[in-house]
């Protein structure tokens, strides 16, 4: 790690569905994106995240864990997708396509009588 002599503030954040986890830190400048959340030691808090399996990113857009960072940069840890977004597409397109087959099925057209009564 290149350490010059300013420091750069970033932070390490780690979410889960219930809530979110920013750890704010002060490293040296040329830190870089794996060694800053091994650094704020978050994986205390959150055993489950490993650097081998969680992608990271900076505000959004994925980064090499050798990514150097920035004064003001976000590092985000991302948890691993529990199924794939283009599988779960498909069986959402097929669950409602077989639900408008069924309801056409089972619910006749609504026809309104010929003479309404008074």
């Amino acid at each position: 790690m290149e350490t010059l002599d300013r420091a750069i503030k970033i932070e390490v954040v780690y979410a889960l569905p219930e809530h979110q986890t920013i750890l704010q830190l002060s490293l040296p400048s040329g830190t870089t994106a794996e060694q800053a959340v091994r650094f704020s030691e978050i994986s205390r808090l959150f055993p489950e995240i490993d650097l081998s399996r969680n992608k990271l990113g900076i505000f959004g857009k994925l980064v090499r864990g050798d990514t150097a960072l920035r004064d003001g940069d976000r590092v985000e840890i991302y948890r691993p997708l529990a199924l794939d977004p283009k599988d779960n597409r498909r069986k959402r397109a097929k669950l409602q396509s077989s639900v408008k087959t069924a309801e056409s099925v089972l619910v006749p057209p609504y026809e309104a009588p010929e003479h309404m009564p008074e």
